[in-house]
C-alpha cells in the first residue's frame, strides 16, 4: 500500500482525524523550527550551543516530544537569525 492510500484510510477514521487536527499546531511549530535551523545551516548540536542548551533538547523538540515555551522560541529565532511571528486567524 502506498502512502496516499494509507493516508486516505487514516483520515476516514474520526478518532485519527480529530487527533491530527488537535496536534496540527505543534507540528507547524516543529516544522518551522526545523526549517529555521536548516536555513541557518546549523546542526542540532550547533544550534544547541548557540542557545546554551543541549542537543537532546533540540532533538526532543524536532521529534515533537516536547512543546516549546515562547522564551525558547525567542532564543531559537535569535540563534537562527529568524523572526518569530505568532498569528491568530
Amino acid at each position: 500500500m502506498d502512502w496516499q492510500t494509507h493516508k486516505k484510510q487514516l483520515l476516514n477514521n474520526p478518532k485519527f482525524k480529530k487527533a491530527l487536527t488537535e496536534s496540527s499546531i505543534e507540528f507547524q511549530i516543529v516544522k518551522s523550527a526545523i526549517e529555521a535551523r536548516l536555513k541557518s545551516g546549523l546542526t542540532q548540536s550547533q544550534l544547541a550551543k548557540k542557545m546554551k542548551t543541549k542537543q537532546s533538547v533540540i532533538s526532543r523538540l524536532e521529534n515533537v516530544k516536547t512543546i516549546p515555551s515562547i522564551s525558547f522560541l525567542k532564543k531559537l529565532a535569535l540563534a537562527t537569525n529568524s523572526k518569530l511571528t505568532v498569528a491568530f486567524q
